[in-house]
């Protein structure tokens, strides 16, 4: 039986959510599927399932969520993929400059 903690961490790679998330930033995130417009998430494209992702909701779509990188010059999101499923909304960036998401 695999445990599955309600709190988990993820580290940021790539420019897909520049300004708003850097390489190097790691987040706390909530293991949740209610998520709102505008909250950052951590997911994964059903086109794509073992690549985890960190992307804005942009709205709820057949079932699961269109995401989008706030880079979107840079960015592979719904755009390319398709629906995403939700694994979790970002609650905090704990390093290198600890806060909440703007």
């Amino acid at each position: 039986m695999r445990l599955q903690l309600p709190l988990f961490a993820v580290l940021v790679h790539g420019p897909s959510m520049a300004p708003t998330l850097r390489t190097g930033d790691a987040l706390v995130v909530w293991r949740t599927q209610r998520v709102r417009q505008g909250d950052v998430v951590v997911a994964r494209f059903r086109g794509r399932p073992g690549l985890l992702v960190v992307k804005r909701v942009v709205r709820a779509q057949d079932g699961g969520w269109w995401v989008q990188g706030d880079n979107e010059f840079v960015t592979d999101d719904s755009r390319a993929y398709g629906v995403a499923d939700v694994i979790g909304r970002v609650v905090f960036r704990y390093w290198p400059k600890p806060g909440k998401l703007g």
